[in-house]
């Protein structure tokens, strides 16, 4: 069974968005890794960076120069970073645009999911009917639908197990006026040969074996911290890839109820153990990053600040 999700889909780069954070690949790009790193340490005060600064940082996480100064270059071009210079030096810095777009979509991924609230078996279905000559428009309304939990039972019919009439309503009516049908229905089984349930639109196997190869890279992890020896720049460049790694499992994870998941569901350990590397390295990384940012400026730039999950869940609210 394919993989009943699109990362393209998720994540459009359509040249019409004001901006265009970079596409998601199998690895992490440069572009990626920057967009963590300075997201991780300026979000909450859009803090100047020196293009040195992140240069050397990005240097620690395995990025070449040439590469680290060509994703910056791009991540201003496309509306991410601002750049501004003071003789010789230049900085940037996330715009308002995409600190407001990362603080909205970080406290999505890494807020805790609401148990495993009562189901009543009725699905939420959104059928919809696009020409193919309208593709831009068939791609925002398929990753929208992506964010709020829906995947693709048939082409044009998507389905959720939570009641998103409310999301639908909202998100939807810019997307495709008229061409949307939206209703909430029960599943008969008629056991028809080659049949789809709805479950069907989601490969859990699939998500689990996410959840298992987190699980299983990051394990060690804690244990190595607590013995003092994750410190300086293996501090920055663990809390980014944990970070860069884990912000795609909320994603895939469509919080189906949990008769309909597959026994040892890993998203509360995968969580768990999440939380308790990227808050228990937030003093040792951003201490490392201001002693870096230092050495490339006239005086240490002042906001740069690391966050912990649970600022990040409620929002970010902006200061400095």
């Amino acid at each position: 069974m394919t993989s009943p999700y699109d990362i393209e889909e998720i994540f459009p780069d359509d040249a019409a968005d004001p901006v265009r954070l970079p596409r998601r690949q199998a690895g992490s790009s440069s572009q990626e890794l920057a967009v963590t790193l300075l997201a991780d340490y300026t979000l909450r005060t859009r803090a100047w960076m020196p293009s040195a600064a992140v240069v050397a940082l990005l240097s620690e996480s395995r990025v070449s120069t040439a590469a680290a100064r060509a994703a910056i270059s791009r991540l201003a071009r496309r509306g991410v970073l601002e750049g501004r210079r003071d003789g010789r030096q230049s900085s940037y810095r996330l715009t308002v645009a995409a600190a407001t777009f990362l603080a909205v979509g970080g406290s999505a991924i890494v807020s805790p999911a609401d148990g495993d609230p009562p189901w009543d078996e009725h699905w939420t279905l959104v059928a919809f009917s696009l020409p193919q000559t309208e593709s831009a428009q068939r791609r925002g309304l398929r990753a929208q639908l992506r964010w709020m939990g829906f995947a693709p039972l048939y082409d044009g019919l998507w389905v959720s197990p939570r009641d998103r009439t409310d999301k639908v309503r909202a998100q939807l009516a810019p997307f495709a006026p008229g061409a949307v049908t939206v209703f909430r229905a029960r599943h008969v089984d008629v056991r028809a040969a080659g049949g789809r349930a709805p479950i069907d639109a989601w490969d859990t196997a699939a998500i689990a074996a996410e959840y298992e190869s987190f699980v299983r890279r990051w394990s060690p992890t804690p244990p190595r911290m607590e013995a003092g020896e994750v410190a300086g720049a293996e501090a920055v460049r663990v809390r980014t890839d944990v970070m860069d790694t884990y912000r795609r499992l909320p994603i895939l994870d469509p919080q189906l109820p949990g008769r309909l998941l597959p026994p040892g569901w890993l998203r509360g350990p995968a969580r768990k153990l999440f939380v308790a590397i990227y808050d228990g390295l937030a003093e040792t990384a951003e201490g490392h990053v201001r002693a870096v940012a230092a050495r490339f400026a006239v005086a240490p730039p002042p906001g740069i600040r690391a966050h912990t999950v649970a600022q990040l869940a409620a929002g970010l609210p902006r200061s400095g």
